[in-house]
């Protein structure tokens, strides 16, 4: 497979020119993604349902790759409360137990 850069469509991916994931032979990277719904162009008020819409944002990128969410190896979480952690335990539970 050659590199394919794979974009959500985010009017910020055009402006600071990134692209949402790299598909490279058999490895792929996902950048930066959030919680925020490009469906309805918000962004929820609340921890853990911004990291239900973001899980939600990296599973499409997988699909769309033709990968599934069992096939990460890697993850970063970056909360600015530690207290958020342990709430959002279930909503890691739900996509990717």
């Amino acid at each position: 497979m050659s590199r394919q850069l794979i974009s959500s469509g985010s009017e910020f991916e055009s402006k600071i020119a990134y692209s949402r994931a790299v598909v490279d032979s058999d490895l792929m990277s996902g950048f930066g993604t959030t919680g925020y719904d490009y469906k309805t162009m918000t962004i929820s008020e609340s921890v853990t349902e911004q990291l239900d819409q973001c899980l939600k944002n990296i599973k499409q990128v997988l699909e769309y790759a033709g990968i599934d969410l069992s096939g990460i190896f890697r993850r970063r979480y970056i909360l600015p409360n530690k207290a958020d952690f342990k709430p959002s335990w279930p909503v890691f539970q739900k996509h990717l137990g």
